[in-house]
């Protein structure tokens, strides 16, 4: 038997963790009470079914009660019972914007503004994510995008190590990225934009790809790039960094910076952490093709 206890910020996607954990097998429980999560799990361990696999649902909403998951996960240990802990997290900025967009109240906002209500739920819920498993940071990711990094957790039994990396192109002339960790220019290679035939291409195309990367300076950044890149991420790792937002820039958001972030993620697959690339700019003052 297995029992992963899905908990989080409200508003990280912790509905849709559950429903991907129900489609796995799991028989999964929302917002029980936490006096119940032991004699339900003591019940699933019970079961002679190979299929008594629960994911249960523990968030804020449990009020003080949440304080005796410490007691109750010790107990799990004790009995031996295969427990994970998924963390599911997001930053104040993408928090705040989901509450705006789907007009709900924080549960711990009351008549307050919404941050405070997330500052209050951080604090409170600080003991659970220092025990957790698996620590997902959804703040960049699509609802596919999540679902696809439970899948490789929980259906692949791919390894995690609670990082996930964000590749992002851009255009200075729209401004850097608010949330970039590392921002590169790549406005020293040669601009595609006033060679003619390629103006209206971007780089996802052939042709800008092979434009771009015939030049050595391009070769020359991109292996550095990677290698200071293979150096820096374990050592994030390590210390326990759960999102990191890498920002390549040209002047339009089009060209080199699409061809370089592509030819970085291509790099990075398979890696052992979550990743996603975003071309923020690419169709920004988008020319008609003649």
């Amino acid at each position: 038997m297995k029992i992963v206890i899905v908990t989080g910020m409200s508003g990280a996607g912790k509905t849709t963790a559950l429903r991907v954990l129900e489609d796995a097998g799991y028989y999964c429980v929302d917002n029980m009470p936490i006096s119940l999560v032991m004699k339900f799990a003591e019940l699933a361990a019970a079961k002679e079914s190979s299929n008594s696999n629960i994911a249960l649902g523990v968030d804020i909403r449990s009020g003080h009660a949440l304080g005796e998951l410490t007691e109750i996960l010790e107990q799990m240990v004790i009995r031996h019972y295969q427990h994970k802990i998924l963390y599911l997290e997001a930053s104040d900025q993408a928090l705040v914007k989901r509450y705006k967009e789907t007009r709900r109240c924080h549960p711990l906002a009351k008549d307050d503004r919404v941050d405070k209500g997330i500052a209050l739920e951080r604090e409170e819920l600080d003991f659970l994510k220092k025990q957790a498993d698996y620590i997902l940071d959804t703040s960049h990711l699509l609802t596919r995008e999540l679902k696809m990094e439970l899948e490789k957790i929980f259906v692949a039994n791919k390894e995690y190590s609670n990082l996930f990396v964000s590749i992002v192109s851009f255009g200075f002339k729209y401004g850097i990225p608010t949330d970039a960790d590392l921002v590169f220019d790549v406005r020293f290679l040669p601009n595609p934009y006033y060679i003619d035939g390629l103006r209206n291409l971007n780089g996802n195309d052939k042709e800008i790809k092979e434009y771009v990367m015939g030049f050595e300076p391009a070769i020359v950044f991109l292996s550095k790039l990677e290698d200071m890149l293979d150096f820096l991420i374990p050592n994030y790792i390590i210390e326990g960094k759960n999102s990191l937002v890498i920002a390549i820039g040209c002047t339009g958001g089009k060209h080199r910076s699409v061809t370089l972030a592509n030819a970085l993620k291509e790099h990075m697959k398979g890696m052992e952490y979550g990743l996603k690339l975003e071309h923020r700019d690419i169709d920004r003052d988008v020319i008609t093709r003649k």
